[in-house]
């Protein structure tokens, strides 16, 4: 390694042990994920400084960019719960994984410290013809055994996956025919067969926690998001109908027609 990839080591890898010990501590999964993401990325520069370009961008592309973006989609549709998240489910298992943790680190040092690292010889005769196909030529002649095992064991992942989050349908899938009649079956009981109005249609305004307002100027509880109701997020109906142009009064007023009287008064 030359001088300025010594410095490049030794700036990189005190900080990607750091962010990986801050992902082991880490409460929040997505705190996790970032520390993963500079744990990759780290990975990458390195594996560009040691002249193995190919390798640097698989590292971003499919771990930082694919692999990292799947776990966070996850994390957004599932969702985790904090306060579930911190129990152990195995009474103990947290010590027990630190003295493994321990345990492992110690025997890593002691093979670490013992080894030494000869030069490196024949990267030039390998990379001659660019390093993808270098690289593509040892995995597919000296290592492809390994390698049809490893794409043994992603695709047994894959299926593993599959099965696991498979779902049996608790009801039969309804076409358009049977969603129309339960629709006309719910009319007796207040259904409704037509969609209700967005949020905010004919009120002062749009936004999403304001309820839409019928023809009449009632508002239509309905239209805003239930998650906003349950959680009490919703504007009330006296700040919609109290608007800046007093919406009450022309809603409430019914216009008389010309030559009309009031009660009780001839014409």
């Amino acid at each position: 390694m030359s001088p300025g990839e010594d410095v490049l080591f030794w700036v990189l890898a005190p900080l990607m042990v750091l962010v990986s010990f801050g992902l082991l501590v880490a409460r929040k999964a997505v705190h996790v994920a970032i520390c993963m993401v500079f744990v990759m990325i780290g990975f990458a520069v390195l594996y560009i400084a040691l002249e193995a370009p190919f390798l640097g961008v698989v590292q971003i592309v499919v771990y930082t960019g694919a692999v990292m973006m799947l776990f966070l989609f996850v994390l957004m549709l599932v969702g985790v719960d904090a306060s579930s998240s911190l129990v152990e489910t195995i009474r103990g298992q947290r010590w027990i994984g630190v003295i493994l943790a321990l345990g492992l680190g110690v025997i890593l040092s002691g093979v670490v410290v013992q080894t030494v690292f000869p030069p490196a010889v024949g990267l030039a005769e390998a990379n001659s013809v660019t390093n993808p196909v270098g690289l593509a030529r040892v995995l597919m002649s000296d290592y492809v055994l390994a390698m049809e095992v490893v794409g043994i064991v992603l695709i047994t992942a894959a299926v593993s996956a599959l099965v696991l989050t498979h779902k049996r349908r608790l009801t039969p899938a309804r076409g358009q025919k049977e969603i129309a009649d339960a629709k006309v079956a719910a009319l007796p009981q207040g259904g409704r067969l037509t969609p209700l109005a967005a949020p905010g249609v004919y009120a002062q305004n749009n936004a999403m926690d304001t309820p839409a307002l019928d023809p009449q100027g009632r508002p239509i509880a309905e239209s805003v998001s239930r998650v906003l109701r349950i959680r009490g997020q919703q504007r009330e109906a006296t700040d919609v109908l109290l608007g800046e142009h007093g919406l009450v009064e022309r809603t409430s007023t019914v216009a008389e027609p010309e030559g009309s009287a009031p009660d009780g008064e001839e014409r």
